[in-house]
């Protein structure tokens, strides 16, 4: 890792940061105190919940952890095509015996109160997701002594990321679960991405900053293989998604291996932006037609998740998962850093031995 990062924490492992109630502190505590870097997730929270969950962190780890923020979206939905989409989930909102939500309800998530609470009581690391800071935000940040890191999925937003002067850029992959962190919802590239390895590579031709990779990554091999492309450490989602101490539900976790769900898509479905999650009945059927609407349509569909979920039916919910999700491990989540280590440096060995042959 690169010098910056390694003062952070010890081992080249990131748990991503998953909104919705995933990342709890207790999660990020625990991946911290085993040497790797916690997140939590202040996408969907308010600035006071945030205020919260980081003190409850702080009383369970004095090791560095971090924190993502949502960057607010512009207008560009089409309130039209978000009424016809409504009322195409009408008989969603009868079977689960609830109303839809209102699309309208809010549009920047509380982004400036949050980041008051970031820069009046600074946290080791703050990410972004969605887009780029401005250069004035991410010098604050750093004169407060926050480490910074921006999510891009393609090389020119690699180079955005560089030139606004944040410390890291995350190169998520195609294959990562959840939303894709593109800096422009274009729905011509629905579906479309670069695999991670060719993405670290194209990264690194671009950017000068560290790169920390995410997308799929389930194994310590895997962490070695990114790490022998250039990346400085892995961001690992989903693996962590499956322990015990992660916030998603049984019925969420349980799905990961279930061999009724054989494989995950990018979908508009359930937010409006395209995520990756496993396929199931809701994402089959409504998929194909849900309109470039975020964060309206996650507003819409936000009862009808609550219910699905309260009814233990796994086929109407947002179940966002990355491509490698059948190799998830119920581990408890130290437990898993330190097996994600001995893979990693398994992995090492048999590189440095096949290269003395």
């Amino acid at each position: 890792m690169s010098s910056a990062l390694t003062d952070l924490f010890p081992h080249p492992i990131v748990q991503a940061p998953m909104a919705g109630g995933v990342s709890v502190p207790t999660l990020a505590a625990a991946v911290s105190e085993a040497g790797g870097l916690g997140f939590l997730a202040a996408g969907y929270k308010t600035a006071d919940g945030l205020y919260q969950e980081i003190k409850q962190l702080r009383s369970l780890t004095a090791r560095p952890f971090g924190v993502n923020l949502f960057m607010p979206q512009p207008e560009y939905a089409d309130p039209a095509a978000v009424d016809v989409y409504a009322h195409q989930l009408a008989g969603e909102a009868a079977w689960y015996e609830t109303e839809l939500g209102d699309p309208e309800c809010g549009r920047d998530d509380g982004y400036e109160a949050k980041l008051a609470v970031l820069l009046d009581n600074p946290v080791p690391v703050v990410s972004f997701h969605f887009g780029v800071p401005s250069p004035d935000l991410l010098d604050s940040l750093r004169r407060a002594g926050t480490f910074t890191l921006v999510t891009a999925t393609t090389a020119e937003e690699a180079f955005a990321v560089e030139q606004a002067g944040a410390d890291a850029v995350i190169a998520q992959g195609v294959e990562a679960g959840g939303h894709q962190g593109t800096h422009r919802d274009i729905p011509e590239t629905d579906g479309s991405g670069i695999g991670l390895l060719s993405l670290i590579a194209q990264v690194r031709e671009t950017v000068g900053i560290p790169i920390v990779a995410a997308g799929g990554i389930m194994r310590g091999g895997q962490i070695a293989g990114v790490l022998a492309a250039g990346a400085s450490a892995a961001q690992l989602g989903t693996a962590f998604l499956a322990t015990p101490e992660s916030g998603a539900s049984a019925v969420h976790k349980q799905a990961l291996t279930n061999p009724l769900y054989v494989r995950t898509e990018l979908t508009r479905a359930f937010s409006g932006r395209p995520a990756r999650g496993l396929v199931n009945r809701f994402l089959r059927e409504h998929g194909p037609y849900a309109p470039a609407a975020y964060p309206e349509i996650h507003h819409l569909t936000a009862p009808l998740r609550k219910a699905a979920a309260k009814a233990g039916d796994a086929q109407g919910m947002a179940l966002w998962a990355g491509q490698g999700h059948r190799m998830a491990r119920e581990l408890p989540a130290g437990q898993l850093v330190e097996v994600l280590v001995a893979e990693l440096a398994a992995a090492w060995t048999a590189l440095s031995q096949g290269g003395a042959r």
